[in-house]
């Protein structure tokens, strides 16, 4: 028999699981309230979480033979949070007791994520640092501080190589996969060299840059690394002559080519690529059609622009995130030397700066589950995966909220101030600021829970800009240990590539045992610890 206090907020939990969701919601909500009144449940799971945790101390000291950086860009610790609730109440759970599957790494640390001349960073000195291992000033990709946005001249003689170049230099195969245009900030710090992260192509760059001998991006990507073996995202138009009408939207003039210097970038990679099992695809159907086993390269650009969002995205012409990911990997694991590969969920950045909380959420979830279908396809033994973000955003949600409220939904109060109601979700500035006749919106009047929602903002912004904190770094795999506390975000590409074996860290690997000897780190630090004890 439940008591009085249990059947009333029972009934409360229903009232709200019948509003907000369905009735088959509603009696999984009465079962699991009741499951949790319990104190050994807490207590059974707290055991196994410990249980489990004593099992690391057993640490992996494999060495990698392959690598994964999966980058939610913009992706804070408040976007995971409310990632792991959305997941879980897609799949008619409550939602908070979720776990993504980032959350079921073993390491987890914080990454420090300003640039070298900004404390709120950008998306282009932050994956200069945790690809290349070198901070760098806002807005420049591939180039150290030293380097100054926009002007061409301080380029030279400041390029920074990425981890992307170690590896294939070490034999490996190297992939990029994102979200966004493929000459967007993230990937481009991992082959291009730009002081100016919008170089996208010659179109967008200045005549001095030009005659200065600078590169645009998008020709850089096919440049400096020839032959990185897989590729895909968007970013159709900056590889293809000015005006060049698209082949998915051949009458939209905003998609046509833009480039002045009349090259196809596209046609010049097929052409190159022809003898070496090289394959050329734009489309949903072209790529699930291939037999990876016959790809040695691959070119997948799918948009003009960008991706289209998720929630958005025409299932059957357009590939998810999950379905690049694999096809990828598919590819790369061919290599018996292993493989690095970038995979950026590009889009939850760009939701976020248009206040478009749904928008991003839903990128952040296929973004997990992209994560999960690289963890059915690779081996915890000689896969090191790692799950960060750049930075952070002016996204949050609140408003003490009851458990297993929709996370599009509303606080369960009115505001004491102007007496009105208010969503969880809400973000510090952006392009939600909106008055009513003077007053702010009432949210009630309007459909809070549409896609393209702009939610609520304190402060009026065309753009919502980003949050200034650190952001998780999720690791497991051989030597996943080496992430622990709080870290530059440059710490990112050193720990993979020692992990790896590659770049400037190679002289504790033993090849023969495929373990990584960590002998000549321990004895240093063995050393110091004498010398200091000397000392004193």
């Amino acid at each position: 028999m439940f008591d009085l206090g249990e059947s009333l907020f029972i009934q409360r939990m229903s009232c709200f699981c019948l509003v907000f969701l369905t009735i088959g919601y509603y009696c999984q909500c009465i079962q699991f309230v009741h499951k949790e009144k319990d104190p050994k449940y807490w207590n059974a799971g707290a055991q196994q979480t410990l249980r489990t945790a004593l099992t690391l101390q057993t640490l992996n000291t494999n060495k990698a033979k392959n690598l994964i950086l999966f980058l939610g860009d913009g992706m804070g610790i408040p976007t995971v949070t409310a990632a792991r609730i959305l997941k879980g109440q897609l799949n008619g759970q409550s939602g908070e007791e979720t776990q993504l599957e980032m959350d079921k790494f073993p390491f987890v640390s914080l990454a420090k994520t300003y640039n070298t001349n900004a404390q709120v960073p950008d998306s282009a000195g932050t994956a200069t640092a945790y690809l290349c291992g070198v901070k760098a000033n806002e807005g420049t990709v591939g180039v150290s501080a030293a380097a100054v946005r926009s002007q061409c001249n301080t380029t030279e003689g400041n390029e920074v190589t990425s981890i992307l170049r170690w590896a294939k230099d070490a034999g490996k195969s190297v992939g990029i996969v994102t979200t966004t245009r493929v000459n967007h900030a993230t990937p481009s710090a991992s082959y291009a060299h730009s002081v100016d992260r919008d170089w996208y192509s010659d179109n967008e760059m200045p005549a001095e840059a030009l005659q200065a001998g600078c590169k645009d991006i998008a020709r850089q990507l096919f440049e400096n690394i020839p032959n990185i073996d897989v590729i895909m995202g968007g970013g159709r138009k900056y590889m293809f002559p000015k005006n060049t009408s698209d082949v998915e939207y051949p009458s939209v003039a905003k998609h046509s080519g833009t480039r002045k210097d009349e090259r196809n970038l596209v046609q010049e990679w097929i052409d190159r690529m022809k003898d070496k099992k090289g394959h050329y695809v734009w489309n949903k159907k072209q790529l699930l059609s291939l037999n990876p086993n016959n790809v040695d390269y691959l070119l997948g650009l799918f948009e003009p622009g960008d991706l289209t969002y998720d929630l958005e995205r025409n299932t059957e012409t357009d590939p998810s995130l999950t379905e690049m990911v694999e096809v990828a990997i598919k590819i790369l694991r061919k290599n018996p030397s292993g493989f690095y590969l970038l995979v950026e969920g590009g889009r939850i950045d760009h939701g976020h700066h248009e206040g478009k909380a749904k928008q991003a959420l839903y990128e952040a979830v296929e973004m997990d589950r992209a994560i999960g279908r690289a963890d059915l396809m690779t081996s915890i033994h000689d896969t090191m995966t790692i799950v960060t973000a750049d930075h952070s955003h002016m996204f949050n949600f609140g408003g003490y909220t009851a458990r297993g409220n929709t996370i599009f939904g509303l606080a369960p109060m009115l505001s004491d101030v102007d007496q009105k109601p208010f969503t969880s979700i809400l973000y510090g500035n952006g392009p939600g600021y909106k008055l009513v006749n003077g007053v702010r919106e009432n949210v009630s009047t309007i459909d809070y829970e549409e896609n393209n929602y702009q939610a609520q903002a304190a402060v009026p912004l065309s753009m919502e800009t980003h949050g200034g904190e650190d952001v998780a770094v999720f690791a497991k795999g051989p030597l996943a240990h080496l992430l622990h506390g709080v870290h530059e975000q440059n710490y990112i590409p050193h720990v993979m590539a020692y992990a790896a074996c590659i770049g400037q860290n190679r002289e504790h690997c033993m090849s023969r045992s495929g373990t990584a000897d960590l002998r000549p780190v321990l004895s240093g630090i063995v050393a110091l610890l004498t010398v200091t004890r000397l000392l004193c």
